[in-house]
C-alpha cells in the first residue's frame, strides 16, 4: 500500500462507483455498496482494497489474493476468489489507472510565490501558481494558471509556459513555448543549444547559432534529466500527449508527433521526425534526417539508420523487421551449436 507520509488517499468509494470511474463492469451479485479504502498489488490487498491483474503471470497470485475487488478481463474473470468484487474490463490497466487516480489525485499546491524566489519584474504569473525557494523566472516570461515551478528551477526569459503544468526542481527551460497540462520532472533540460558545428580544418570547428525554439503541445510528460535541444532554424516539436522517460536526448529540429513512447537513453539525432504514435524501447537510437512512420514499433537497443514505414516492427542494430531478427538470431544459434558438436 503506498505510504500515507508521501501520499494523500482520497475516498472510500463504493464497488459501483468504483465501476464508474474506471469505465468497467461490476460482476453481477457482487455488492455494489461495499466500500473500498484504498489500492494495493495483487498479493498484499485485503478485503478493503482494489487491485488489478494484466498480465498471465500474475494468475497464481489473483487466484489467492485477498483483495475486496479486482479489475480483471472478461476472459480471466472466472478465476476470481470467491468473494471478490470483479471489475471487467478489456482494458485492465486503464480502467486500474483512472480508478488509483481517483484514490490518488495528487494534492493542490499551494499558490503564492515564496521569498526566497527569483522573478523579473516583467514576468507575467497567472492565478493560483506556486513558485518555490531558488527558482529563477526570467524577463518576460509568462506562466500560465495553477502551475508548480518547484524549487532552483529556471524559466529563461520569454518562456511561455500553459496552464496546470509542473516544473520539476533543477530543471531548466528555455527558448521554449509549451502547452496545457505539461510535466517536466527534476533536472530535465529544455532548449539548449543543439549539436550544430562546422569544420575549419587545422582550425577545429566554429558553432552555428541555434536559433530555433522548442514547441511543446498539450499534456506531454518529459522524464528526468532528459534534454531536448532547440532548433538550428527550424523548431524542434514535441506533439501533444507524448510520453517521454528519463535520461533521453533529442536533438535539435527533431519533430515528436501527438502521443509518441520514448522510453529511457534513446537518442534522437537531429531533423529526425516521428510520426504520430511511435514507440521506441530502451537505449534506443536513431540516425539524423529520419521519417518514422505512424506507429512503428521500435525494439529496445535498436539502431534505427533508415526511414521506416508506418506500422513497422523493428529490432536489432542495424534494425530490421522483428522477424527477420528473430530468424537470424535463431540461425546463429544453430552454427554456435553445430560448431560446438564439431568442436567436441
Amino acid at each position: 500500500m503506498p505510504d500515507s507520509r508521501f501520499f494523500a488517499v482520497q475516498g472510500p468509494f463504493t464497488a459501483a462507483q468504483l465501476s464508474e470511474i474506471g469505465q468497467a463492469t461490476l460482476n453481477r451479485g457482487a455488492d455494489a455498496a461495499r466500500l473500498i479504502r484504498d489500492v494495493a498489488a495483487l498479493d498484499v490487498a485485503g478485503p478493503d482494497d482494489v487491485s488489478f491483474i494484466d498480465n498471465p503471470r500474475y494468475v497464481a497470485a489473483f487466484r489467492a489474493s485477498r483483495a475486496g475487488a479486482c479489475v480483471v478481463h472478461p476472459d480471466r474473470a472466472g478465476q476470481a476468489p470467491a468473494g471478490m468484487a470483479l471489475l471487467v474490463s478489456p482494458t485492465p490497466y486503464l480502467s486500474y489507472a483512472r480508478i488509483a487516480s481517483a484514490f490518488y489525485p495528487g494534492t493542490a499546491p499551494e499558490s503564492g510565490v515564496d521569498r526566497a524566489a527569483t522573478i523579473d519584474a516583467t514576468a507575467v504569473i497567472g492565478e493560483e501558481t506556486r513558485i518555490a525557494a531558488g527558482a529563477v523566472i526570467g524577463k518576460e516570461a509568462a506562466i500560465g494558471r495553477r502551475c508548480v515551478i518547484a524549487p532552483n528551477a529556471v524559466i529563461g526569459p520569454s518562456v511561455v509556459i500553459g496552464d496546470d503544468c509542473h516544473i520539476g526542481a533543477g530543471a531548466s527551460v528555455h527558448y521554449c513555448l509549451m502547452g496545457d497540462r505539461v510535466r517536466i520532472h527534476a533536472g530535465a533540460r529544455i532548449g539548449e543549444a543543439g549539436f550544430g558545428f562546422a569544420s575549419a580544418g587545422s582550425d577545429g570547428f566554429v558553432s552555428v547559432p541555434q536559433l530555433g525554439r522548442v514547441l511543446i503541445g498539450d499534456d506531454v510528460e518529459i522524464g528526468a534529466n532528459t534534454t531536448i535541444d532547440r532548433g538550428s532554424g527550424p523548431d524542434t516539436v514535441i506533439g501533444a500527449g507524448c510520453r517521454i522517460d528519463n535520461l533521453v536526448q533529442i536533438g535539435h529540429n527533431v519533430h515528436l508527433g501527438r502521443h509518441c513512447v520514448i522510453v529511457a537513453q534513446t537518442g534522437i539525432s537531429g531533423s529526425t521526425t516521428l510520426e504520430d504514435f511511435v514507440v521506441t524501447g530502451g537505449q534506443v537510437g536513431l540516425a539524423g534526417h529520419l521519417t518514422i512512420g505512424k506507429g512503428a514499433q521500435i525494439g529496445a537497443q535498436s539502431g534505427v539508420m533508415r526511414d521506416l514505414p508506418a506500422g513497422a516492427r523493428v529490432l536489432g542494430s542495424p534494425a530490421v523487421p522483428v522477424r527477420q531478427r528473430m530468424r537470424e538470431v535463431a540461425i546463429l544459434g544453430q552454427l554456435a551449436e553445430k560448431k560446438a558438436d564439431k568442436d567436441g
